[in-house]
């Protein structure tokens, strides 16, 4: 961070500007319920229709619950909340405290409510169930329609838990892409299911998962891993220490003068994840209503916070 400065006071339109975020925020989060809402929906429709009939178990608490239910008979969902308990804990921890407890607790509920609603009464809505027998298209759809839901719960910033808060933390200190991090911590479940219900099986949920990868990576902000944030604003300190406190990226900044107006200001220089997209956009928002922001693809990030820088040689 650099050394410029504090701009001057707040204004008295900043002043206005500061006794909104309270209305602001409880619209953000019902669209973020919302979001919720339509992606575990989507996310719990895809596990009942496509993989759990033929219990395409591909990692995840989700798989785990395929096996536990091939001996016990347990209720999917119910079992699915119950394992999520100490991942919850995890993720108060490291991804956000209460906001991310509250928000993966009601989306976790949804889903985990909706499994059970769906195995249940499916097969009386539906003309055929499962939709086919084809375990090949299971797979397919099984991962395009459950990807969706997922990215769209990510997108609102809230995971369903299970391996996600796992993969959300990775992602966040390494970069990598959500199906890099699903392949590697859901592989030894999709093992386990191989051992139970064949390699058939454990194939085609390999598959199911890294169609469910690509398909939330494209849903949350197509397929690149990184973003630069570039922001123009008359309050860059407040600006800076959002970004850095809300979500623990750093920002860097400087003085600019406008071509057009020859106005002085300053730019904000912000590189995060393409899950912090819209988290950023809330930050900025909250502080500098009048702020500029442009959002630009970044194909790699080396360094602190992404993944590390290597020696050559």
């Amino acid at each position: 961070m650099t050394n410029t400065p504090n701009p001057t006071p707040p204004r008295r339109r900043d002043l206005v500007l500061q006794k909104l975020p309270a209305k602001r925020r409880v619209w953000r989060e019902f669209k973020r319920a919302c979001l919720m809402v339509i992606g575990a929906t989507l996310t719990a429709f895809g596990y009942v229709v496509f993989q759990v009939p033929f219990n395409i178990a591909a990692g995840g608490l989700t798989g785990v619950a395929i096996i536990i239910n091939e001996f016990t008979g347990w209720p999917l969902g119910l079992m699915f909340w119950a394992m999520n308990v100490p991942l919850l804990i995890l993720g108060y921890f490291y991804l956000g405290r209460w906001p991310f407890l509250l928000r993966t607790l009601f989306a976790a509920t949804v889903f985990s409510v909706l499994i059970d609603l769906f195995q249940a009464n499916l097969p009386h809505w539906l003309t055929s169930y499962p939709l086919t027998d084809d375990v090949l298209l299971n797979a397919i759809y099984g991962g395009i329609v459950g990807g969706i839901g997922l990215g769209m719960i990510f997108r609102s910033g809230s995971t369903i838990g299970s391996t996600g808060i796992i993969g959300r933390i990775v992602q966040r200190r390494t970069g990598q892409p959500l199906s890099q991090v699903y392949f590697y911590t859901d592989g030894t479940i999709i093992l386990v299911a191989g051992i139970v219900f064949g390699w058939d099986i454990a194939l085609y949920a390999f598959l199911l998962l890294f169609l469910s990868g690509m398909a939330s990576d494209y849903t949350m902000e197509g397929p690149s891993s990184t973003r630069t944030a570039t922001i123009i604003t008359d309050r860059p300190q407040a600006v800076a220490d959002g970004l850095i406190k809300r979500l623990n990226r750093g920002a860097s900044y400087w003085e600019i003068t406008g071509g057009y107006t020859g106005r002085n200001r300053y730019l904000v220089l912000c590189t995060i994840t393409r899950s912090q997209v819209a988290d950023l956009t809330h930050v900025v928002g909250d502080i500098d209503q009048a702020a500029f922001v442009t959002i630009g693809i970044s194909h790699q990030a080396l360094g602190a916070g992404f993944s590390p820088l290597r020696r050559g040689g």
